[in-house]
């Protein structure tokens, strides 16, 4: 009796104890979905305050080892609840692994509300059970109750900041912890502390009154002490109570598609090209659905069209990717995917509109990527984790598609009622404004063309409407048509030529045109990229297109079908756009005659009419000299730009790009020269190139400098003798004149003709004899160079300053010498080609 007594008297801390750190999983709950985290947190509190409880006479040091075996026990017990509870395949070694790798970024960007999975429930059941233990043993067996209440309190803190504004304020459970804290610190729960039950028993009465004494005033003061924080933090904490708590996802970041997802719709002229690739298995089962019944038109779950008419077939709509936004060269799909669990969060259907329920099996094949096929709009997946944005209803998995991954999905395909198109309106302003935008260069003519077919529509499906029609009715549908769909692309597609390749496309061009034109027409438009399944069976790349859709005001988002029917011929896009004209049209009042009238022969010749403009010769000459300025100036600048390609190769970055940059220079030059090098050839393959392209094109510089120089001695003999023989007959003509002024004069000419052939000699000989600076200088050493290209291959991180220098030099002493042996026109050439300025490595 004695010992029950005094176990219910040391109960109470203990049970507040399990209350407080329960409480953390009450709050932390309101943001997952079920109760399973609850109850989870709440059997870590009590496996852990009852480890300390039952260990308390053992010492201190066993304590921890005991309560850390009991936490492996319940948490892989609870891993294993949980991994059962959502459905995921998978040993309980795998499942915990994968919970440890990321359990922190999944649950700060899991989806709200968050299902209780392995990686969702790990970190909030360790926390519990460490805060649990750690506050048992401080407050029974320190003794320090309210030092004790820190970690429960702690805790509590954090769960309420990683829930942030996802939920209400925990209103409620904030109070129950601070009454249940309360109670704590006022039932004695019948342990003594470290002192005993008086701290002044046995001691004489002076000292018993001053200890007293102090200890009041001690109490007094942090009394005081609390009373103060409570005046100064009171005001702030509840000033700050209606306020929008921070919400920690915002700092981890969400799981991103690859590059490949991001534009799906350029991967449909590939499929396109290869009809019979085999990218899913898929078997569909309509739960309720009469047999045969006609599939949603328009709706995700329907055959292409959205004219209205219930399709007959059972085929399915398939959804790969939602691209919303466009920049006028491409379209992104600009999503944001949370982590989510086998449940997804449910959306509000449209009024009047029929929801059929959707259940696939889906293998996936050939399709790579992250993103996730599923029928609109997915409720419920199993047989893969996935990451989902709720704005568009995709999918993707986090660690990509493999060949053989087979997955469920529970959709609910949404069909709004026909019967209410007509008179719907679109909605505006900032909510809609990402799905309104129209980039900056739009063509004239695609502008002209969307308020042409808005012209006569004035309500919003009727332009959409028309839109569809005349895509489908001026347009072909070919597998050959290339990818693309910036301005040009759709320009092209437009209005090019029909025998040039215009006016024909896949469904890229077809959806991607039709968005473009809703928006400029004011419709909310977005481009759905996706498949068309018989409901059971594979699903090839011929199955693979692209569709647009227009959101409506309460019936949500409308798919269309710009598609030509197979059998319809296209008729010519000129006959239905007006062009704008070029000329203004003649006005039809007719001008007043004017009856030519005799003039009267004038005398004299006649002169030319002086019309106040620039004559002739001065238009020529002025545009002769614009033209001029405009290609030095393009020469120029090309001079400009090659030099600062090579000076940011040479001096720019880190000694390894500096080293790959003097060698791009080196093969730069070599395509210059007429030798480029193949992609297959080593780096000192490359160098002996280089030497052998340098020889050559000394040596012909050379045998061109000797024809030349050949052909100069001849000229200089030639003009020697005829020298010669003008002095000849200088000599015999001065005969006949005074006998000194002839010695002197024919000495005089006799001397200037010989000066004279003996510079035209020395000219001559120079020219013929003195080397070519280009040809003796000795080449450049382009094995080292070469030598530090293979250094850097194998050793990224070993390359110097020093050597990047070198590398430098070698490469600008290499080209300088290349460009010195070619003819002066090509080093005119040389600095103003375009080629390196284009060429890729």
């Amino acid at each position: 009796m004695v010992r029950v007594w005094r176990a219910l008297r040391a109960a109470p801390l203990p049970v507040a104890l399990v209350a407080l750190v329960a409480l953390t999983g009450v709050a932390l709950g309101r943001v997952y979905a079920g109760g399973l985290l609850t109850r989870l947190v709440v059997g870590a509190a009590v496996g852990s305050v009852l480890v300390s409880v039952a260990a308390r006479r053992l010492p201190s040091w066993l304590v921890a080892p005991l309560s850390v075996a009991g936490l492996a026990g319940f948490t892989a017990w609870s891993l294993r609840v949980s991994a059962d509870a959502a459905g995921l395949p998978g040993s309980l070694v795998e499942v915990a692994a994968d919970a440890a790798r990321n359990g922190i970024p999944r649950l700060l960007t899991a989806m709200i509300p968050v299902e209780p999975t392995p990686d969702t429930v790990l970190v909030p059941l360790v926390a519990a059970w460490l805060a649990g233990l750690a506050g048992a043993e401080v407050a029974l067996r320190a003794g320090r109750v309210l030092l004790g209440y820190l970690p429960p309190a702690l805790l509590y803190a954090g769960a309420v900041y990683v829930v942030g504004p996802n939920a209400d304020p925990a209103v409620w459970p904030t109070v129950a912890f601070a009454a249940v804290a309360a109670l704590g610190l006022a039932v004695p729960s019948g342990r003594p502390g470290p002192s005993g039950p008086d701290p002044t028993a046995g001691l004489p009465p002076g000292v018993r009154a001053a200890v007293r004494a102090r200890l009041a005033a001690t109490a007094a003061a942090g009394l005081v002490v609390v009373v103060g924080l409570a005046a100064v933090v009171g005001p702030v904490v509840a000033g700050r109570v209606d306020e929008r708590p921070v919400d920690p996802r915002r700092y981890v970041e969400p799981p991103q598609v690859e590059s490949l997802d991001e534009n799906p719709l350029i991967r449909i002229s590939g499929w396109a090209l290869n009809p019979q690739q085999k990218l899913l298995d898929v078997t569909t089962e309509r739960p309720g659905a009469p047999t045969g019944a006609p599939g949603p038109a328009g709706s995700p779950t329907g055959p292409p069209g959205a004219t209205g008419n219930a399709a007959g077939s059972r085929s399915v709509r398939i959804r790969l990717a939602v691209l919303s936004d466009y920049d006028g060269v491409t379209w992104r799909v600009g999503a944001t995917y949370r982590n989510a669990g086998r449940i997804l969060p449910a959306a509000q259907p449209a009024p009047g509109a029929t929801v059929e329920t959707v259940r696939q099996e889906i293998t996936v094949a050939d399709l790579s990527g992250r993103l996730l096929p599923a029928v609109a709009t997915p409720r419920e997946v199993g047989g893969a984790r996935v990451a989902y944005d709720p704005l568009t209803g995709t999918l993707i998995r986090p660690e990509g598609l493999t060949p053989g991954l087979r997955y469920t999905v529970t959709s609910a395909a949404e069909q709004p009622d026909n019967n209410l198109l007509a008179t719907a309106d679109v909605p505006a302003g900032d909510e809609v404004a990402r799905v309104l935008r129209v980039a900056d260069g739009v063509p004239d003519p695609m502008r002209r063309l969307a308020d042409q077919l808005a012209e006569d529509n004035g309500a919003p499906y009727a332009r959409a409407a028309a839109i569809e029609q005349f895509l489908a009715e001026h347009y072909r549908v070919v597998a050959d048509a290339p990818s693309g769909h910036a301005y040009p692309n759709l320009g092209f597609f437009l209005f090019g030529p029909r025998n040039g390749g215009g006016q024909r496309g896949t469904s890229e061009q077809f959806a991607a045109a039709f968005a473009v034109l809703g928006r400029l027409s004011g419709l909310p438009t977005r481009v759905v990229v996706g498949f068309s399944s018989s409901g059971t069976g594979p699903v090839r790349a011929a199955d693979a297109f692209a569709w647009p859709e227009v959101l409506f005001s309460g019936l949500g988002w409308v798919a269309f079908d710009p598609l030509p029917r197979p059998d319809d011929e296209p008729r010519p896009v000129e006959e239905d756009f007006r062009p704008a004209p070029e000329d203004p049209p003649p006005s039809e009042v007719p001008e007043p005659t004017v009856e030519p009238t005799q003039t009267p022969p004038q005398a004299g010749p006649a002169r030319p009419v002086d019309s106040g403009g620039l004559s002739t010769p001065v238009l020529i000459g002025g545009g002769a000299g614009g033209l001029l300025l405009l290609v030095g100036a393009v020469l120029a600048a090309l001079a400009g730009l090659r030099r600062a390609r090579s000076r940011s190769r040479l001096s720019t970055g880190g000694p390894g790009q500096r080293i790959a940059g003097a060698w791009r220079e080196v093969t730069d030059a070599l395509r210059l020269a007429g030798r480029p090098v193949g992609g297959d050839l080593a780096a000192t393959e490359i160098a002996e190139q280089a030497r052998a392209a340098l020889a050559d094109a000394r040596a012909t510089r050379t045998a061109g400098a000797t024809r030349t120089a050949g052909a100069t001695r001849t000229a200089g003999a030639t003009r020697t003798a005829g020298a010669d023989r003008e002095a000849g007959a200088d000599r015999e003509a001065g005969a006949d004149r005074e006998a000194g002024a002839d010695r002197e004069a024919g000495a005089d000419g006799t001397a200037g003709v010989d000066r004279e052939a003996g510079v035209v000699t020395r000219t001559a000989q120079t020219t013929g004899g003195a080397a070519d600076p280009a040809s003796d200088a000795v080449p450049p050493d382009l094995a080292e160079l070469a030598g530090l290209l293979n250094q850097l291959a194998f050793a990224p991180g070993a390359a110097a300053a020093e050597q990047a220098d070198r590398a430098a030099a070698l490469a600008g002493e290499y080209v300088a010498a290349l460009r010195a042996a070619r003819p002066w026109w090509r080093r005119l050439l040389w600095s103003v080609h375009l080629g390196p300025l284009r060429w890729r490595p």
